[in-house]
């Protein structure tokens, strides 16, 4: 059931599982794009984890469309079709489709939009990102305080603006820490190709990466399988992936990409949903943004980072995402 495309909950009953919930017919309705697999272990998986919190915390009716193929056209179709339901709000889950939320919210103008990890806005569209360049950031200066080579590495899918934001915060992080490391970094081209992310994770373990940062969603298992077989060590992203399998990995980047879509409907339930805004989440919300650590990380390492998660905090630091260094290619 998760391959499908499915619409849920925009009548007065909501079916799910073979049974049927009663819903309030004056319940909100929301209805989400997802673009990938809900059940990516991911960014994907992630943002429909939002929509059923949503669902049981607001008692929302929830409609979503999943598995588009990221091409503005086939994200404004997308939504367009969700919009046409009536839904009181529509959520782009990714920043994949800004250009596609700008076109279709100036077609619908009576309903609120929200891009998830993006950064437009419009009369009735706004913005809201969870701060991943700041656990990214993090995870590089643990990174370049944990290297024995002095190489790490970085491997992303298709470059959004917040895989872009990441990499780079993993990036200036790695540099405040070991200023001398040897940083190697692509984008891929695909989230979700297994043998992709393999050849990927391959190509910087034989460039002598020894800690290799990882943006990917479904592809990742073959970034963690060129790991394991090289005994060499991940940081990944999004969800806590040291308590998935801490012999692989050393640390996670936490950034709860479920948090921005709650937060959205609760603005709009509450009465204080903004457009024309872009509303940012940070370190400073701890449930939303951290770095998560194997038992195998010493504490001394994990007060180092500690005392500069609050220096970022307190604006000490400033989290720099800018890269414009080399990459690699994998074919």
């Amino acid at each position: 059931m998760k391959n499908a495309t499915f619409f849920l909950g925009l009548t007065t009953s909501l079916f799910l599982a073979g049974g049927v919930m009663a819903q309030d017919s004056d319940a909100l309705s929301i209805a989400m794009l997802i673009p990938g697999k809900i059940d990516d272990n991911g960014f994907m998986e992630a943002g429909y984890n939002g929509l059923l919190r949503i669902e049981k915390e607001f008692g929302a009716k929830i409609a979503y469309r999943d598995q588009v193929t990221p091409k503005p056209e086939e994200l404004a179709e997308a939504l367009r079709d969700l919009a046409k339901t009536g839904p009181d709000m529509v959520i782009a889950h990714g920043g994949q489709a800004n250009q596609a939320a700008e076109t279709v919210a100036a077609e619908f103008p009576e309903i609120p939009f929200v891009v998830v990890q993006g950064n437009v806005t419009g009369p009735n569209l706004s913005s809201y990102e969870v701060l991943q360049e700041d656990s990214a950031w993090l995870a590089g200066a643990m990174a370049g305080l944990m290297t024995k080579s002095g190489v790490v590495g970085h491997i992303s899918g298709i470059r959004v603006p917040p895989g872009l934001k990441g990499r780079g915060g993993f990036y200036n992080g790695l540099m405040h820490t070991k200023p001398d490391a040897t940083f190697l970094t692509t984008f891929a081209g695909n989230q979700d190709d297994v043998a992709l992310a393999g050849r990927a994770a391959q190509a910087e373990i034989d460039g002598g990466a020894d800690i290799i940062f990882t943006m990917l969603n479904a592809g990742r298992q073959g970034a963690s399988d060129a790991m394991r077989a090289a005994k060499v060590r991940q940081i990944g992203n999004v969800i806590d992936w040291t308590t998935v399998d801490p012999e692989v990995y050393v640390a996670s980047a936490l950034a709860d990409v479920s948090i921005p879509s709650v937060e959205a409907v609760r603005d709009l339930k509450d009465g204080n949903w903004k457009p024309e805004t872009v509303k940012h989440i940070g370190l400073a919300n701890a449930e939303a943004v951290s770095l998560s650590y194997a038992p195998d990380v010493p504490a001394e390492i994990k007060d180092q980072i500690a005392k500069l998660r609050e220096q970022i905090i307190s604006g000490e630091i400033k989290v720099e995402t800018s890269y414009d260094g080399p990459e690699i290619t994998v074919e």
